[in-house]
């Protein structure tokens, strides 16, 4: 089990969100009515509860803060130079140091403003009090907002970090980039670290499990090392530097002598030579990978002296070939590594004190002989004999499909141990004599209880509706139908030579056909592939819809005529034609120089002015109501035009129209849209002190 569990640290807020959560807190949990005619101890009480409690609800959200991030000194080195690659350790023990301060200040702040409000002599000086008292609170909060976001960030990448236990049992990996320790890694371990054909795709630490001699083992993966100075290394190369210099480990130092990996042993071995003090009392083991493309054998003499020399520099230093694709020697890589760990742990504690101060506790006592007789074991003859006599009578059991012993006979005398060959076979001797398990099945129809033995192996019968279905099948079927066939295949044979190829259609029409039958195809393969697709579906209310300009949609009147055209059908007296009259034009004449039959005729009578204009209103009023009507009114439509079949459907399909539409008046009454509005209290018989009279009059 890891020994710090970064996943637990809370979430840190940012200044505005802390500062809501501070002051809607303090209105929730402490009183909010207050009156000027209360005595003033109460008043100086009630802001002072007030500012207590926003002091309180700060402290105790900023010491939470500063509890649950670690502390780069108690925790364990590895831990500590960890954070401080990852996130400068002066910049994170000043985020923390800021927080400390500001929650000095805000407890200072809430001490002199109290001690302000105790000599307060109004409601008006103290809620003024107050309020200073909050707001300065608040400030030191919103100053906060770089040190707030800054920690926010570290515990998401804190909460990121492997799992990892510093003092578990540990392999370790490092090298050069893309030499295969991820690839290893994957084949010892549960883990699935990412592998690909370039350098640096490991860029942080990855931890794998894995099982030896019935532990548990802490495998973990570092990035490529690059052979250059300490200061020169970049944030992904020092956390394998960190891992090597903090961590008690088993180090497997992994060579390409095919040279893939884009460095040569020149460097891979340079490289080794300038991280040698990191290797310090840990046990080393140089894996040369990637034989399966560059064997060690066929490799040139003066590179494989170079990989030698890394071996011979220590006793502790173990050379060893592997291939991942061949998973040649892997887990004799692992297997080695771990006895070597196990072997220098079990070393280190025995060389400690605690060992010594026990070992002197225990005192080993081994027996000397009194003299030369030997005593053997005392069995009385009794039990020889019962025992030799139990032997002979019992007869011995095939062993077949049972794992051998030390008791079992050979091979050259299993005839004469059997003993009585006649004995009845068990099922499991029947099961391995007769192809193993899933090859045999048990025959349950030896113990039917029948009144003739002599019946148990027949076949059951097979009963439908009371009736046997043997008694109703005609032996002679199979005959039968080999005949009806043969006197088929003799039909077909004649009408074929009387039927004419050729077709009946025309030229044309074949072609129409032909292309209607390509269209099918294509629409066809388009639905296969657009259902296929992952992708929305588009709501049926919008399908078909014109889009732009360009593109008119599939529910457009010219679109279906082409569509249905192409397969063959005359869609023309199908489409509705729902365009309206065209509009009147404006005449290009006057008004007055209109003239019209009415007008002559009106000219020609004996009216009167005023009784002609009069009748020239009348008239242009009544053109306009029947433009209006025209115009409100839909043109009637014929029963076809709308899919029905005559006029008493027409009339059947607006009473079940009617019937659908639900009428929502209730009775004038008021519904969940109308606004309502509760009835409240009458203040002035509900308000003030109660003297004289009753609850309800005040």
């Amino acid at each position: 089990m890891p020994v710090y569990n970064f996943k637990s640290i809370s979430a840190v807020p940012t200044s505005p969100d802390l500062i809501d959560i501070v002051l809607t807190r303090t209105q929730r949990r402490t009183p909010t009515v207050i009156h000027p005619g209360y005595k003033i101890t109460r008043i100086r009480s009630f802001y002072i509860r007030k500012i207590k409690f926003t002091q309180q609800t700060i402290s105790e959200r900023l010491s939470n803060i500063l509890t649950e991030f670690p502390r780069l000194d108690d925790i364990h080195p590895f831990y500590s130079d960890l954070c401080n690659t990852l996130y400068d350790r002066d910049h994170y023990k000043l985020a923390l140091g800021q927080l400390n301060t500001a929650r000095g200040l805000v407890d200072a702040i809430a001490r002199d403003l109290i001690r302000m409000v105790k000599h307060g002599d109004s409601l008006y000086r103290c809620k003024c009090l107050k309020r200073a008292a909050l707001g300065r609170m608040c400030t030191i909060l919103k100053r906060q907002k770089s040190s707030l976001a800054y920690l926010e960030e570290v515990r998401k990448h804190l909460s990121r970090l492997p799992a990892l236990d510093p003092t578990t049992r540990t392999l370790l990996m490092c090298g050069c980039p893309n030499v295969g320790k991820s690839s290893f890694m994957n084949k010892i371990t549960r883990a699935n670290v990412d592998v690909q054909p370039y350098a640096f795709t490991t860029k942080s630490l990855f931890v794998g499990h894995a099982d030896y001699r019935y532990l548990r083992w802490q495998v973990i993966d570092t990035p490529g090392l690059l052979d250059q100075k300490l200061e020169y290394r970049n944030t992904i190369e020092m956390q394998a530097i960190t891992a090597l210099a903090h961590l008690t480990c088993s180090v497997l130092y992994f060579v390409d002598i095919s040279e893939n990996c884009g460095y040569t042993i020149e460097q891979q071995c340079s490289l080794f030579w300038s991280i040698r003090p990191l290797f310090a009392n840990k046990e080393l083991i140089v894996v040369v990978n990637k034989i399966d493309i560059c064997p060690w054998e066929t490799l040139e003499a003066d590179k494989k002296k170079l990989v030698e020399d890394l071996a011979a520099s220590s006793e502790n230093i173990t050379l060893m070939t592997m291939s991942n694709t061949s998973e040649h020697n892997i887990s004799a890589v692992k297997n080695l590594a771990c006895d070597k760990l196990l072997a220098t742990r079990v070393e280190n504690r025995l060389n400690t004190s605690k060992v010594s101060t026990v070992m002197n506790r225990l005192q080993v006592f081994t027996p000397l002989p009194r003299d030369d007789v030997v005593r053997d074991a005392s069995i009385p003859a009794s039990v020889l004999e019962a025992r030799d006599s139990m032997d002979k009578d019992k007869p011995k059991k095939s062993r077949v499909g049972y794992a051998p012993t030390k008791n079992d006979v050979t091979d050259d005398d299993s005839d004469a141990e059997m003993g009585d060959t006649t004995a009845k076979k068990t099922a499991r001797e029947l099961m391995w004599e007769n192809g193993g398990p899933g090859v045999w099945a048990p025959d349950y129809r030896d113990v039917y209880d029948l009144a003739e033995d002599s019946q148990k192996y027949d076949a059951i019968p097979q009963i439908l509706n009371g009736k046997n279905i043997a008694d109703y099948i005609d032996p002679e079927i199979e005959a039968k139908l080999a005949a009806l066939e043969a006197e088929e295949e003799q039909l077909v044979a004649e009408l074929g030579a009387v039927i004419d190829d050729e077709s009946d259609l025309e030229e044309e029409e074949e072609a129409a056909v032909t292309a209607i039958r390509e269209k099918k195809t294509v629409m066809r393969q388009r639905s296969r592939f657009n259902r296929g697709q992952n992708k929305s579906v588009m709501p049926r209310h919008v399908r078909g819809r014109a889009k732009d300009m360009h593109d008119s949609g599939a529910l457009n009147k010219d679109t279906i005529v082409q569509t249905l055209g192409d397969v063959g059908v005359d869609a023309t007296k199908m489409i509705e034609n729902r365009a309206r009259a065209p509009k009147r034009g404006r005449s290009v004449s006057r008004r007055s120089e209109a003239v019209t039959p009415d007008d002559t005729d009106m000219a020609d009578t004996s009216l009167s002015k005023g009784s002609l204009k009069k009748l020239k209103k009348s008239r242009s009023q009544s053109i306009k109501r029947e433009h209006s009507l025209a115009r409100s009114h839909s043109k009637p439509r014929d029963p076809s035009a709308s899919g029905l079949r005559d006029e008493a459907m027409v009339s059947k399909a607006k009473a079940k129209e009617m019937i659908g539409i639900k009428k929502w008046s209730f009775g004038g009454r008021s519904g969940e849209g109308d606004r309502t509005q509760s009835v409240h209290l009458v203040k002035w018989m509900n308000t003030g002190k109660k003297r004289n009279g009753t609850t309800y009059c005040r």
